[in-house]
């Protein structure tokens, strides 16, 4: 047995021992709910070997959207979109962890993070393993690079349309993100420090506070991610602008305003350079627009993949 087939093995095992919530459960509130819904897991092997945690949520038979995370983060980020019920109904939502996050292998060397070419075959490698027919790509903060990485090294060709949200795209526009230097401490070499900084940055993400458990959840979900791997992600290049001038696609911008990670003139610039991309702006909001608005979001969403599947 192959180590991805021991771990797709262990995962779904443990995805089928879970149980449904009981009333105890549902009388928690919906974060509680949201944790004991059960995708369908699998692994997608990328070309360089890395295998990379798949899950599956929504209608089996929808249309198809890939939910891409950013930097230190994991698929659990998207929970608000996954357990929605207009959009389980009608798409089919496939989220995964990134190389060197969640439950994906976590390749140590940093030539497994800096060529764009590992994460445009990644995400072409989920493309194929989950048969996702010209699928919707929706990518936040650093997934702004990892869908740019697709596009530029095979093309638009095999989406239907990319909606951009908080992303990075041009590194220069946001070296003076607020942000900034609280992230960097993110890959101190001790561990306080990447404790403490780790936190400090999903303080600074938000603009609309999460609850104490969301928090923690997402604390732990960053935690994932070891510093030397975020320390390997770093320092890429962002030469997108000739293959986004190029770009025929249907594309959406989403930003919050009020975002100290990524600030507002990236996304503008995107939408700027993209011929005729949408933008949604949100007044107040920061870093992650899709939990701090998250009605508003999915409708969006739901409207933008009606709209770029034709």
């Amino acid at each position: 047995m192959t180590a991805m087939t021991r771990r797709a093995t262990l995962i779904a095992a443990a995805a089928m021992s879970a149980s449904p919530p009981g009333p105890a459960a549902l009388a928690q509130g919906p974060s509680v709910v949201a944790a004991a819904v059960q995708p369908k897991l699998s692994m997608a092997m990328s070309a360089d070997g890395t295998a990379l945690a798949v899950q599956e949520w929504g209608n089996p038979a929808g249309l198809p959207v890939v939910l891409i995370h950013g930097f230190s983060q994991a698929h659990l980020c998207w929970l608000k979109q996954v357990t929605d019920p207009a959009l389980a109904a009608e798409l089919r939502l496939i989220s995964f962890d990134l190389r060197g996050h969640g439950l994906s292998d976590k390749p140590p060397g940093r030539d497994a993070y800096q060529p764009a070419k590992v994460w445009a075959d990644d995400v072409k490698a989920v493309i194929a393993a989950t048969g996702a027919v010209r699928p919707v790509l929706v990518g936040w903060s650093y997934a702004g690079r990892v869908m740019a990485d697709y596009l530029m090294v095979h093309g638009p060709d095999a989406v239907s349309g990319v909606n951009f949200v908080n992303a990075v795209t041009h590194a220069a526009l946001n070296m003076q993100a607020p942000a900034g230097p609280v992230s960097a401490g993110m890959v101190a070499p001790d561990l306080g420090t990447q404790i403490r900084q780790t936190r400090a940055f999903l303080s600074a993400c938000f603009a609309k506070a999460p609850t104490q458990e969301e928090f923690e959840t997402m604390v732990a979900f960053n935690a994932m991610t070891p510093a030397a791997i975020r320390r390997n992600m770093l320092g890429r290049p962002t030469p997108y602008e000739a293959m986004f001038k190029a770009l025929k696609l249907p594309v959406l911008v989403t930003h919050g305003r009020a975002d100290k990670a990524v600030v507002p003139a990236v996304g503008e610039y995107t939408a700027a350079t993209i011929p005729g991309a949408k933008t949604s702006f949100y007044d107040g909001v920061g870093h992650l627009p899709f939990w701090e608005d998250a009605p508003r979001f999915n409708a969006e969403l739901l409207a933008f993949v009606r709209s770029a599947r034709g």
